[in-house]
């Protein structure tokens, strides 16, 4: 009988044992692992000294949207001097896609490449404003391609649509 209780004591012990670890787990579960399943705030970001400052340093005409509605936020931007070459700015759209302005005096095919992600030239044009822009597809980003900028090749590319994109290019203003 003795052997028979201190099986039954083992049993007991290990059952307490594992609701501890469970309760344990639970509760490190609880307070640890994030439960918010939004989508954090993106903050919107001020882009007019980087701009000029763009606009002073930079051999081309830096391109910067003027006129596009408030629903249109600004999340990044990043100018490379005078020697990189390169300007950045970056909206979340209306409908929470992305899309971005790139220029750059670097080698033509390279930067479109880097600026589209990976996308190919299709034979589609769009004409927005005075100047026509190439669609390019296939990369992780659409893209519209301007490349008869004094100097510079200009990409408004993302994960935006082409009427996004579109929009976004026939906002921009170069000085």
């Amino acid at each position: 009988m003795a052997g028979s209780n201190r099986k039954q004591k083992t049993a007991r012990d290990m059952v307490l044992s594992l609701a501890l670890i469970v309760i344990a787990s639970l509760v490190v579960y609880y307070f640890t692992i994030p439960h918010d399943d939004h989508a954090p705030e993106i903050q919107r970001v001020d882009y007019r000294v980087e701009l000029l400052t763009a606009r002073r340093a930079a051999s081309y005409p830096v391109a910067a949207p003027e006129g596009l509605p408030s629903t249109w936020k600004p999340t990044s931007v990043r100018s490379e001097g005078k020697d990189a070459g390169r300007w950045h700015l970056g909206f979340q759209t209306p409908d929470g896609q992305y899309a971005q302005v790139e220029q750059s005096t670097h080698k033509r095919a390279d930067f479109i490449d880097d600026a589209t992600q990976g996308g190919s030239a299709t034979k589609q044009t769009e004409r927005i404003g005075d100047r026509t822009w190439t669609r390019y597809t296939g990369g992780r980003y659409d893209a519209l391609v301007l490349e008869d900028t004094p100097g510079s090749t200009t990409v408004v590319s993302g994960t935006a649509s082409f009427k996004d994109l579109t929009t976004l290019a026939a906002a921009l203003k170069a000085e």
